[in-house]
């Protein structure tokens, strides 16, 4: 019993110790962030355009504000695509909205960090219930 309550403390001690510990995570400052030529209204026209032209957002069941977040990799390509949140037959809707991406004319200027090109991230809400769109 005596051996049991010296093990209870450095057990409660060991998960405390062990609940503490933090997962360092990188975040990336940049000194110039990653451009369309044309800015952030340019893409952003010529994306809802595609968008209307080659996405039915009635079929799908939207109604509400989607968040797209456009990877940008060091050449300046858009080459990966997340949609938040879920949406229902949401495989199919991602293929639909890269086709559409797949189609804005214009490659992007990479991100900068101390004069050299990193991946960057661009995010874009659209709220298919008002069809209006906001730069996150």
């Amino acid at each position: 019993m005596k051996k049991h309550l010296l093990l209870l403390p450095l057990l409660f001690i060991g998960i405390k110790g062990f609940s503490q510990n933090t997962i360092p995570t990188e975040t990336t400052a940049y000194t110039q962030r990653a451009e369309f030529p044309g800015g952030d209204e340019a893409f952003r026209k010529q994306f809802m355009n595609m968008l209307h032209a080659y996405v039915d957002a009635q079929s799908y069941a939207i109604d509400g504000t989607v968040t797209f977040v456009i990877n940008i990799d060091k050449t300046g390509k858009m080459d990966r695509l997340d949609v938040l949140p879920k949406i229902k037959n949401g495989e199919m809707f991602i293929d639909d909205v890269k086709y559409a991406l797949k189609k804005v004319k214009g490659k992007w200027k990479p991100a900068m960090k101390d004069g050299v090109s990193v991946e960057s991230k661009y995010i874009f809400k659209v709220n298919f219930a008002t069809e209006t769109y906001d730069a996150g």
